[in-house]
C-alpha cells in the first residue's frame, strides 16, 4: 500500500524539481543510487521496470527505503499495461510512471488513489490524461517532441497543466534553466544524473553531488523567476 497520498506526491515533486530514475538488477546497487540521491536532496525516486527481475529488486528497496531514508517517495516507472501497474501498487509504490497513454492503467491508478504519470507528446493526449485524473504529465521523448519550446507551447492555452520532461534533461545550469523557464512542474532524469566513473562503476560521490546541485540550480531559477 502506498504510504503518501497523490497530492504529496505532486507536492513533493514540485519541490524538489528533480526526479531521478534508474534500474538496476543488483538491489545492492540500486539501494547505494538511491541513497547517494537521497543524500543529495531528492525525495522522490523512480525505479524503472526494465528487467526481468524488478518486481523482485523493487519488493526489496522500497521495504529499505522505507525503513532507511524517511521522507523519500519511492515510485516505479515504465509501466505499459494495467496488471503490472497493479502488482507494483501491491509492493507498495507510491506513484506509476507511463511511456505511454492507457486508460486502464488510469483506472487502476484512480480507484487506489495512486498518482499516475503518463507519457504524452500532444496537446490531445495531455488534454485526455488530465480528464483521466492524472494531475502531472510526462512529457517523452521530451527532446524529440520539442523541448522546452514545446512545454511553452502548451502551456500557454492550458496554462493549468503540470509537465514533467523526460529524455533529454541534464544536470547542467543552462539546460535546466530552459525547461524551468518554460514552465515544467519538474523534470525527470536519468543517465546524465546517474554517472559512472573511469572504472565503469557508478560514481555514488559524483551523483550525490549532481543532484544536489541540480536542486539548487532549480530553486535558485524559481527564486529569480
Amino acid at each position: 500500500m502506498a504510504k503518501y497520498t497523490r497530492i504529496e506526491v505532486t507536492h513533493i515533486m514540485q519541490q524538489t524539481g528533480i526526479v531521478p530514475l534508474f534500474y538496476h538488477h543488483d538491489p545492492e546497487i540500486a539501494k547505494k543510487v538511491i541513497k547517494a540521491c537521497y543524500d543529495g536532496g531528492a525525495r522522490v525516486f523512480e525505479f524503472t521496470n526494465r528487467g526481468d527481475n524488478a518486481q523482485e529488486v523493487f519488493s526489496k528497496i522500497i521495504e529499505w527505503s522505507t525503513n532507511e531514508l524517511p521522507g523519500m517517495i519511492l515510485g516505479i516507472g515504465s509501466i505499459v499495461d494495467p496488471g503490472t501497474a497493479s502488482i507494483y501498487i501491491q509492493k507498495g509504490a507510491n506513484f506509476i510512471v507511463s511511456p505511454i497513454l492507457n486508460a486502464d492503467i488510469a483506472k487502476v491508478c484512480n480507484r487506489r488513489k495512486i498518482s499516475w504519470l503518463p507519457g504524452c507528446a500532444t496537446l490531445t493526449e495531455i488534454n485526455y490524461a488530465e480528464e483521466l485524473g492524472a494531475e502531472i504529465i510526462k512529457i517523452f521523448p521530451a527532446a524529440q517532441v520539442g523541448g522546452p519550446d514545446f512545454v511553452k507551447s502548451i502551456l500557454a492555452p492550458c496554462p493549468w497543466s503540470s509537465i514533467m520532461p523526460s529524455g533529454g534533461v541534464s544536470p547542467e545550469k543552462e539546460n535546466l534553466t530552459r525547461w524551468f523557464k518554460a514552465g515544467v512542474h519538474c523534470v525527470g532524469m536519468g543517465s546524465k544524473l546517474i554517472i559512472k566513473n573511469s572504472d565503469n562503476d557508478f560514481d555514488y560521490e559524483k551523483i550525490e553531488k549532481l543532484t544536489r546541485r541540480s536542486i539548487q540550480i532549480v530553486h535558485k531559477i524559481r527564486k529569480e523567476s
